[in-house]
């Protein structure tokens, strides 16, 4: 996330977000199209100056989970309520985010070949008329040596 670009917002206790940077007040919505954008964000609490940008991301997550009546099965949820918070702040810090980029990554790749797959497939019919061409040019050299009955050749 180093690398990518980061946008400051502050939320006011109106639950209202701030965008510094163009001096408007944005929504939670807005917001996740930024993400989706590729831009960071990172928010501040604007009266006590605390990094809210989790639970604001977390409130992203939800309202958009909300609108499609789903976000995680219900079995995972009772395993979180259930085991709490330690295991799965340990869990969500040291292995999904690498479970999620690994497959983003993986995804990538995969994409990519199937691209190349699909330019091989295209560029195939190119190939088989100079293949196809070149055999043509070698039954002149060499002669027809068998001739299809019925042909102007055909001797009964």
């Amino acid at each position: 996330m180093a690398d990518r670009e980061k946008l400051r917002l502050k939320k006011y206790g109106n639950r209202r977000l701030y965008d510094t940077a163009r001096s408007t007040y944005v929504t939670l919505n807005q917001v996740a199209d930024i993400i989706k954008q590729g831009t960071d964000v990172e928010v501040v609490d604007a009266k006590t100056q605390e990094d809210v940008t989790a639970f604001i991301l977390t409130q992203i997550v939800l309202e958009q989970a909300r609108r499609k009546n789903a976000l995680l099965p219900v079995e995972l949820l009772h395993l979180i309520i259930r085991y709490g918070e330690n295991l799965l702040q340990e869990f969500f810090q040291k292995y999904l985010e690498q479970t999620i980029n690994g497959y983003l990554q993986f995804k990538r790749s995969m994409d990519e070949q199937f691209s190349k797959w699909i330019d091989m497939q295209l560029n195939y019919s190119d190939m088989a008329q100079k293949t196809f061409s070149g055999l043509t040019q070698l039954q002149n050299i060499f002669g027809r040596s068998r001739q299809t009955p019925g042909s102007k050749n055909d001797k009964d």
